[in-house]
């Protein structure tokens, strides 16, 4: 039996995603990922959708809602 997939927003911070069954790109392709990951919530990340910590840099927090382009 295997995990339910969890995803849990870390403070000022990515989701932080736990147990995915799979991703895929838009083209149907997919996306190789580790056990656990973070998707970018502040729009900062250079390697969209996963976060790279550039909400560091951004001083995105969870009062905000992060960059609008």
């Amino acid at each position: 039996m295997t995990d339910l997939p969890k995803i849990t927003p870390a403070e000022n911070g990515p989701l932080i995603v736990e147990n995915a069954p799979r991703l895929s790109a838009a083209d149907g392709t997919d996306i190789a990922t580790p056990p656990e990951f973070g998707l970018c919530r502040c729009g900062a990340s250079a390697n969209k959708p996963f976060c790279d910590g550039s909400h560091h840099d951004a001083k995105s927090s969870d009062d905000d809602a992060g960059p609008t382009n």
